[in-house]
């Protein structure tokens, strides 16, 4: 079973270098109609092209390009309606000669709709009556008898993805484009999140320089941050971590000379409240912290802390 499953991978990747070295201008010129289309960039297809198609619509429809799937059965039965004329439709088949998408070309044709093939065959009925074609022609299937779909379909799926991100690079579409079309995932809150949404403000440990080295540890456990911060909310002094308390112990155990501000970290990293998630996190991942506090860096003022439990 393990070789049977490396023979398809292989002849999967065969498959994709064979198409991607066939890739040319019609490539550019493709990318280039749909940027300047004022319309919606419609995918059709039937079957397991169909599929592809409807992933493709999705990732062009979350990487800023407003996109949708329309099934040619449905399109052909009044869903037509949905096309405009400013919009683009790419038709999927690989064999070019898909009775459900050959019916909707007449309507796509007087409609003047830019029409973009992707195909195994380019001299195949859908690809001549297209404005741009791309070729994802195969060598061979994975499938032993030649007939599932299944190097041809990896192969569109990919071309979908090559298209995805190069409109993606052409629009300069950034990480926060990208949480604005997904504002419900881990991704969406990181990047438009500020830290002041999510910052503690209540019950944090701030402890006096001179305090003892019993109320220190009453009142870490009391904050349950794992630190004890140094000084007060309008001026801190520093920090004393869980860390530099183990530092501290290994160097003399006896707690009845250790002193605070000889133990606490003099500079700790304070990030703006307005900071968002996604840069605070950033930075704490190449502190190698999980907790950072929050405030004014300049006056060395405290508002609250944020805390990560995984990095």
């Amino acid at each position: 079973m393990k070789e049977i499953a490396k023979k398809v991978f292989g002849i999967e990747i065969e498959s994709l270098q064979h198409v991607a070295d066939g890739i040319g201008d019609d490539f550019t010129a493709v990318v280039n109609t749909i940027l300047a289309s004022k319309g919606k960039l419609i995918v059709a297809g039937v079957g397991k092209s169909g599929l592809i198609g409807r992933k493709i619509a999705a990732t062009l429809a979350s990487t800023g390009t407003p996109s949708f799937f329309l099934h040619p059965g449905e399109a052909f039965h009044g869903d037509l309606g949905m096309v405009e004329q400013n919009d683009t439709v790419i038709l999927i088949s690989y064999s070019g000669e898909t009775d459900e998408v050959l019916k909707i070309i007449p309507f796509l044709k007087w409609n003047n709709n830019k029409i973009i093939s992707i195909t195994g065959n380019s001299n195949s009925t859908i690809a001549k009556n297209s404005d741009h074609h791309l070729n994802v022609a195969i060598p061979r299937e994975a499938c032993p008898l030649e007939l599932a779909p299944t190097s041809s379909t990896t192969a569109t799926l990919v071309m979908g993805d090559a298209l995805a991100v190069a409109l993606m690079e052409a629009r300069k579409f950034q990480h926060e484009d990208f949480a604005r079309f997904h504002p419900g995932g881990s991704l969406g809150r990181k990047l438009l999140v500020k830290v002041k949404d999510l910052m503690r403000t209540e019950n944090l440990p701030f402890i006096a320089k001179t305090a003892s080295f019993t109320e220190l540890l009453l009142r870490m456990s009391e904050g349950k941050l794992g630190m004890v911060i140094v000084g007060e909310a309008d001026h801190i002094a520093g920090i004393v971590t869980d860390g530099d308390l183990r530092r501290a112990l290994l160097k003399n155990p006896d707690t009845t000379k250790l002193h605070i501000d000889e133990m606490m970290t003099l500079n700790p990293v304070i990030v703006d409240p307005e900071e968002y998630i996604n840069q605070a996190e950033q930075i704490m991942l190449s502190k190698k912290i999980t907790t950072i506090l929050v405030g004014a860096a300049d006056s060395r003022r405290v508002d609250g802390v944020y805390q990560i439990y995984s990095l």
